[in-house]
């Protein structure tokens, strides 16, 4: 983790640095450094399509360009890497505005400020691409651009690396990881079919993302060849997401991100909320809130202005759903309940008189069902004439 932390130019943990070793590869690490700033700019195969669905569909709205993903962030690579930076080095204890860390036997405790939430209000959507439900909040273009490039512009302290908490220098990153969960499971000859899936959140929210990747997994480092999607094609549905964490946006007025005075408004912006009337009032009344952008490219971001946990995990199985759809032939269900309905074995011959029903059945009844088929003992059992190692 030092080593990642260095080749970024980042400061590392002083208490786990292993100085001989930084001190060996620090030409090495420093070369990779200059090369990875000259390439700022250029981002992973998966980024690329997402910044390429990002620049057309806010085109109109930002003629001068969309506001563009981080270009380098902590990777997190491999399973578990998520979890070793979300705690200091040598602390057992982490705290920010939005989370209280803590490091337990059984491994580690993530406490958020809020981990209670109503999903009244809390989902919006960018107008421009599918038509919104009439139970969504349709929010302009213009608004969804000034969101995700203040989504992308988090306070400095919500970019602290905890693992390096507690020295005089931090490191400050976004952090970013890659997954491929199922769309389609294989199915006879088919292959199973996966979506790519790449999240950014701020260092402090590290947490967020080794939650995600206990669900889902990780796919590894998007830079990499073997991990590109689109080099996948027999196991690809061809839809792209993202997730981006941003709790800072609470608090955004309404008329800095663009949304119209209420004698300018539409009926439906009016209702939604999407306008205001004094310049103070606060974009969805101060509270979290979830907006995305999508289309029928297959490509949907989505910004989540709060850090509940619970909310990362349905927007992945929410953009499961969204790729499921356009894909055809396949449905995602995350409703959290299920309707259950008995079912029996009738064998090839169906009697509707003696059909099972879900009354509790006595041994008498059992045997009369039966018939001949089983001889009572005067010990209160039966053996079963055909099988006599089966008792009733």
């Amino acid at each position: 983790l030092n080593l990642k932390l260095a080749a970024l130019g980042q400061p590392v943990s002083a208490s786990a640095a292993e100085a001989e070793l930084i001190a060996i590869a620090r030409p090495l690490l420093r070369n990779f450094e200059i090369r990875d700033r000259l390439l700022r700019n250029h981002h992973c195969p998966a980024d690329a399509r997402i910044q390429a669905f990002l620049d057309e569909y806010l085109r109109d709205a930002r003629p001068h360009g969309a506001p563009r993903l981080p270009g380098r962030t902590l990777v997190l690579d491999r399973p578990g890497l998520a979890r070793l930076i979300s705690l200091p080095a040598e602390a057992d204890e982490f705290q920010s505005p939005h989370l209280r860390s803590y490091r337990v036997q059984q491994g580690v405790l993530h406490n958020p400020v809020s981990d209670r939430r109503t999903t009244k209000g809390v989902f919006h959507i960018a107008e421009g691409g599918y038509p919104v439900p009439a139970d969504k909040l349709a929010v302009p273009a213009r608004t969804f651009a000034a969101l995700l490039e203040a989504a992308l512009s988090p306070p400095a302290e919500s970019l602290t690396v905890p693992f390096t908490a507690g020295n005089e220098q931090t490191a400050q990153l976004f952090v970013s990881l890659l997954l491929r969960p199922i769309v389609c499971p294989a199915t006879g000859l088919d292959p199973e079919k996966t979506m790519e899936i790449r999240f950014f959140a701020p260092a402090t929210l590290v947490s967020n993302l080794d939650f995600v990747e206990t669900i889902f997994g990780n796919a590894g480092d998007p830079q990499l060849p073997e991990n590109d999607a689109a080099l996948d094609f027999a196991h690809w549905t061809g839809h792209s997401g993202c997730v981006i964490l941003a709790p800072h946006l609470v608090g955004l007025k309404k008329a800095a991100l663009g949304l119209p005075h209420v004698t300018e408004a539409t009926e439906r912006q009016r209702r939604d909320g999407m306008a205001w009337e004094s310049e103070d009032e606060l974009y969805n009344s101060g509270g979290a809130f979830k907006i995305c952008a999508r289309d029928h490219r297959g490509v949907i971001v989505t910004i989540i202005a709060d850090n509940y946990y619970g909310y990362c995990k349905k927007e992945v199985k929410t953009q499961i759903s969204f790729a499921a759809n356009l894909y055809g032939s396949c449905e995602e269900e995350h409703a959290g309940g299920a309707i259950a309905f008995p079912t029996y074995v009738l064998g090839q011959d169906f009697f509707a008189g003696r059909t099972t029903g879900l009354r509790k059945s006595t041994l008498e009844w059992a045997l009369q069902v039966l018939g001949n088929l089983t001889e009572a003992r005067p010990e209160g059992y039966a053996v079963d004439r055909r099988y006599e190692d089966i008792f009733y």
